[in-house]
C-alpha cells in the first residue's frame, strides 16, 4: 500500500480547458472510477500496473493497494465493500485492508480473454463484459452476476460474438442498457426485456451513434487535434438520461442525448480518456480517468498529464452509482 501527494499547483483548471487535474500522472491505464459519497472519495483501478486506487478529494491525498492480476472493472457493494473483476474471476473485497475473496470463476480462456468494463443494474446485479486480447476473433461476451444469495452466485452468459464490451450504463428508469462497441466505433442501446427477473433477457440492439473508424495508418504526430475523433470507451448516465462517454484516442468526452445527438464535446488534456463517472456532494462533478501506457513519446510530450484523473463541473447532476447486492 502506498500514498501519493496531491498534484502541483499547475494541475488546476488553468490551461486545461476547464478540467482540474486531481492526481499526478501515476496510472498506466486508469479505469472504472466510482464515487463513494460517504467517504468523499473517488475509487478507480489501474489495469496496467494492477492497482486499486482511492483519492480523498477534499484533501487531495491518494493511495493504492496492489492487486494480484490486472483488474477490468470495479463496482461498489450495498454493504460497503467492492466487487473487482480480475482476469481469472470476480472477487469480493469487504474492506480496503482485507484480502480478496473469489466468488465467481472466469468463464473463458484467461490466456487470451479478460474481463473489461462492468456496472451494476438497478436490481443489484453485476454486469461485466470481456475483451479479446489480440482482437483476432469476436470471442468477447457480456455476463451478469446474480445478486449474492449464496456463497458463489451464478454468473450467466447474456450475449456474445463481439470483440469487446465497453461503456455499460442504464437509463434512469432501468429500461435500456447502453453498450459501447469500441472495436466497431459505435454505441448501442438494448431493451431490458425481463427487467429484474432472472436470468436477464435483452431485446434487439439499436444503434445510438456511430463514429468514424481510425485509419490504419493513423499516428498522433500526423493528426494532432484533427481528423480521427477516437472510439467510445467507458461511460455514465446523468439524471436527464444523457450518455457521457470517454473517447479513447480522441482526447475528448462526449455527451449524447437519448436520441444520439451530441450535446457536449469537451476536449480532455490526455489523448486517451478511458471512463467517466459522476460524483461530489451534489453529483455535479464529472471525473475522468486516463491512460499513458504504450503511448508515443510525442503524445506524452504534448499531454504530460496522461495517466492522471481529471474533474470538472457539469450543469446536470449524475446518478448515484448502482451497487451490487451482497
Amino acid at each position: 500500500m502506498a500514498t501519493t501527494p496531491p498534484p502541483d499547483a499547475d494541475g488546476d483548471a488553468a490551461g486545461m480547458g476547464g478540467w482540474t487535474c486531481l492526481t499526478p500522472p501515476v496510472c498506466a491505464h486508469g479505469e472504472s472510477p466510482v464515487w463513494r459519497g460517504l467517504e468523499d472519495r473517488l475509487y478507480w483501478i489501474d489495469a496496467g500496473l494492477q492497482r486499486l486506487w482511492r483519492l480523498h478529494v477534499p484533501s487531495g491525498r491518494s493511495e493504492f493497494r496492489e492487486l494480484p492480476q490486472a483488474p477490468g472493472a470495479l463496482v461498489p457493494c450495498r454493504r460497503g465493500g467492492w466487487l473487482i473483476a480480475l482476469r481469472d474471476g470476480i472477487y469480493h473485497l469487504s474492506d480496503w485492508t482485507l484480502p480478496l475473496e473469489r466468488i465467481a470463476d472466469a468463464p473463458y480462456d484467461a490466456r487470451r480473454v479478460c474481463f473489461n468494463d462492468g456496472k451494476c443494474d438497478p436490481w443489484g446485479r453485476f454486469w461485466v463484459g470481456s475483451s479479446v486480447d489480440a482482437r483476432d476473433r469476436p470471442d468477447a461476451a457480456l455476463y451478469c452476476l446474480r445478486a449474492r444469495d449464496r456463497q458463489r452466485p451464478e454468473l450467466a452468459l447474456i450475449q456474445s460474438g463481439v470483440y469487446t464490451f465497453n461503456g455499460l450504463a442504464w437509463a434512469p428508469d432501468g429500461k435500456l442498457l447502453y453498450w459501447a462497441d469500441s472495436h466497431g466505433h459505435a454505441v448501442y442501446t438494448l431493451p431490458m426485456v425481463s427487467a429484474g427477473q432472472w436470468p436477464p433477457v435483452l431485446g434487439m440492439r439499436l444503434l445510438l451513434k456511430r463514429f468514424d473508424a481510425r485509419p490504419a495508418d493513423w499516428r498522433f504526430e500526423q493528426d494532432l487535434g484533427q481528423g480521427y475523433g477516437g472510439r467510445p470507451d467507458g461511460a455514465a448516465i446523468d439524471s436527464a438520461g444523457n450518455y457521457w462517454v470517454a473517447m479513447f484516442e480522441g482526447a475528448r468526452v462526449l455527451c449524447l442525448s437519448p436520441s444520439g445527438q451530441i450535446l457536449a464535446d469537451w476536449p480532455v488534456p490526455a489523448q486517451c480518456p478511458t471512463m467517466v463517472c459522476f460524483g461530489g456532494p451534489d453529483l455535479r462533478t464529472l471525473f475522468v480517468t486516463t491512460a499513458r501506457q504504450r503511448r508515443s513519446a510525442a503524445e506524452l510530450a504534448h499531454y504530460p498529464h496522461s495517466g492522471a484523473v481529471f474533474a470538472r463541473r457539469v450543469a446536470t447532476p449524475g446518478l448515484p452509482p448502482a451497487t451490487y447486492w451482497d
